[in-house]
């Protein structure tokens, strides 16, 4: 349920936090930061150390490129990839139709990105989109349906809505998640560059099967600890 961000920019000090963390109890997700610095050594590195990889390097390209890119993905046995859903629909059918064999197999899923946890209403107009942020992503969660993807990164905010618009089986990765203490502490964990978060129990509530954390857990004391706190949290809250 929990995926630890590895938001760092040398393959050391995210193989130094991978150790401090149990891979029963956290995927990893490993960016573009990263990847493009340590590439697919630290994957391969993460996996040897019984951790389920999400690739986030949200492709977004013409269709044949795409394709190849997932292909590469999936041959490194990642357990997750994703591509930005406003590629359009000849993109995203090409990345199902790339990924086909490793999907129907139970290996690697892909699922699209619909609006960044940093854009709001005012972004996204500036880039032409006359629509508020939830108008979007259920445009484009309806695109990556369509497709036969696996589901999608969004808001927390958005999930309830993916929920009861969209049937049958469809994953919900959201970001933007932050415990109530790094809501309202300036120490490890503030909102940052992200406008639309949520706390973990509250999107989990809203049915988020996924939840992307990074600082509260990556420059806490003791990560274990921190990680052991939000699912003790999670657990108190689908229990009670």
């Amino acid at each position: 349920m929990i995926i630890t961000a590895l938001d760092f920019n040398n393959p050391k000090d995210a193989l130094a936090l991978a150790d401090k963390i149990d891979p029963q109890a956290s995927r990893v997700k490993v960016g573009k930061e990263l990847f493009t610095i340590a590439g697919p050594a630290l994957v391969e590195q993460l996996q040897r150390k019984g951790f389920d990889v999400f690739l986030d390097l949200k492709f977004h390209d013409i269709p044949n490129t795409v394709a190849g890119a997932l292909k590469a993905a999936a041959s490194l046995g990642v357990w997750m990839v994703n591509v930005h859903a406003s590629g359009g629909p000849a993109m995203l059918s090409a990345a199902r139709a790339a990924i086909a064999p490793f999907m129907d197999t139970g290996g690697t899923r892909v699922i699209g990105v619909t609006v960044l946890t940093s854009m709001d209403e005012e972004q996204l107009s500036a880039t032409g989109v006359a629509a508020t942020p939830a108008q979007q992503v259920m445009r484009l969660a309806s695109l990556v349906k369509q497709a036969g993807l696996d589901g999608v990164v969004c808001s927390p905010k958005e999930v309830g809505l993916i929920r009861q618009n969209i049937d049958g089986p469809f994953i919900t990765v959201t970001p933007g998640v932050r415990p109530i203490a790094s809501l309202v502490s300036s120490a490890g964990g503030q909102a940052d560059d992200q406008r639309r978060v949520m706390t973990p129990a509250d999107a989990v509530a809203a049915g988020s099967d996924y939840l992307v954390i990074g600082r509260p857990i990556t420059q806490a004391v003791d990560p274990q600890q921190a990680l052991d706190a939000i699912v003790h949290e999670l657990h108190a809250t689908t229990e009670s």
